[in-house]
């Protein structure tokens, strides 16, 4: 269980998390492992949006950088021109609550200023001045876990003890990193990071016993959708994820998740709000027994 506020300020929103919700991902990239170069025209980005709120996303999550395994930086300016147009869009024709995948420091600003609700950090606020600049917003952030830098992230990650150990104790540092630089609890949520300089065997160690993350007292977020880690599990390509992605969503939703951050949102609101029915029945159950 989280210790944290069950609503979420988020700017002018508040989300509820005392069940689990859906993100929706807009990547406004040409070169994302998935969906690189479908959205990144602006009417494109203002269709699958307008799509992904009909279904049911909570949260839109608007991304200008590729962080699939060897990609690139992408300048500011780019990132920029990529980022702020659609925020603008999503605030002012959708009153969306827009998340933004960045991890730039300026954009964090900017992106506040044009109407965002959250910071979604791969990084977790390491770039120099990044902290600074989400503290500055009042917004709330993800902080996810990742080794070096998504170019290199792949590249025979190790761990000396249990994946979820060490992904736990860097979250926990990074918690602390924040709170330091006046980023309250309240306003944190963490992420694994699968995928994120994780073998195979990591990804499904990680999900096992993910419910540990619990003890952090944050809320949780994950991204599972159409990985590679469904790909070499059941040998599919990334078009053919959905099933999987689908059991690995309620599977987090089971272990603790709060949010699941996915490309289908629809069938993933469908799985999620049945998973979470018979938690519920499962709660009240369990309430029963012990009075």
């Amino acid at each position: 269980m989280t210790d944290s506020p069950a609503v979420l300020r988020c700017g002018k929103h508040l989300l509820d998390l005392s069940r689990p919700r859906v993100m929706g991902i807009l990547n406004v990239t040409p070169d994302s492992f998935s969906d690189g170069g479908r959205h990144n025209q602006l009417d494109d980005a203002r269709r699958h949006a307008e799509r992904l709120l009909k279904e049911g996303a909570a949260i839109i999550d608007v991304g200008g950088e590729s962080t699939r395994p060897g990609a690139e930086a992408v300048p500011l300016d780019q990132e920029r021109e990529r980022v702020l147009p659609v925020v603008e869009m999503l605030v002012q024709e959708f009153d969306a609550l827009v998340s933004v995948d960045t991890s730039t420091p300026e954009l964090i600003t900017e992106v506040a200023a044009a109407g965002g609700g959250l910071i979604n950090d791969v990084r977790s606020l390491v770039r120099p001045g990044a902290m600074q600049a989400a503290a500055m917003t009042g917004l709330p952030v993800c902080l996810m876990h990742m080794l070096g830098e998504p170019q290199t992230m792949q590249a025979a990650p190790h761990y000396d003890r249990s994946v979820e150990i060490e992904v736990a104790d860097f979250l926990s540092a990074r918690v602390a990193e924040c709170e330091a630089a006046g980023i309250p609890r309240s306003r944190l949520l963490l992420d694994p990071g699968f995928g994120f300089a994780k073998t195979l065997e990591h990804n499904l160690e990680l999900l096992n016993r993910m419910a540990m993350l619990n003890t952090l007292g944050l809320p949780l977020l994950v991204g599972m959708s159409r990985k590679s880690m469904i790909g070499k599990t059941l040998g599919r390509a990334v078009d053919e994820r959905l099933p999987g992605g689908l059991a690995l969503s309620v599977m987090a939703v089971e272990r603790g998740a709060r949010i699941v951050r996915v490309h289908d949102v629809a069938p993933t609101v469908d799985a999620v709000d049945m998973a979470w029915a018979v938690l519920q029945e499962r709660a009240v159950s369990e309430r029963g027994e012990h009075e």
